[in-house]
């Protein structure tokens, strides 16, 4: 089995995994960062969303041998204290109900924001149009992605 050096919140690590395993479960079970969910497996739901080298990804369809030297950023990464300013508008605006979308919904947030720091509603409707949360608190997700926008400013 190949071994890998990924670049994961700043800190390097080595794993074995086979080319074809998928970067949510070696993030998970080889690395022990659970922030990351699983949801459906093929990309459509957004719980698996991690940042690479700075853009939001899929993890749970994204071969780990296709990741090479890219800096990964889980939501454990974003920050130590969680004192982000999205994860700070998450809390504000109250946004979980459930929470088990919450962590891909913020890494989504969290990298549209980085490109766009002053989006219109569209625009922040769209770039969170691929993340679905179960428990429907998308008024309070678009709120806080506004909310986190000002505050980043």
């Amino acid at each position: 089995m190949p071994t890998y050096q990924l670049n994961v919140n700043g800190k390097v690590h080595s794993v074995e995994a086979s080319d074809n395993t998928p970067l949510l479960w070696v993030l998970r079970d080889e690395l022990n960062m659970v922030g990351t969910k699983f949801g459906c497996g093929i990309a459509q739901c957004g719980a698996c969303t991690v940042h690479l080298e700075g853009n939001a990804v899929r993890s749970c369809s994204l071969p780990v041998s296709t990741v090479g030297e890219k800096k990964i950023t889980t939501i454990e990464g974003l920050s130590e204290d969680g004192s982000h300013p999205v994860q700070e508008a998450w809390k504000e605006i109250d946004v979980p109900q459930c929470g088990y979308c919450q962590a891909g919904q913020i890494m989504t947030a969290t990298a549209f924001l980085a490109k766009n720091p002053n989006p219109s509603d569209e625009e922040i409707k769209d770039a969170m149009h691929g993340n679905i949360c179960r428990c429907a608190t998308y008024n309070r997700i678009h709120k806080a992605v506004s909310t986190a926008a000002k505050k980043m400013v």
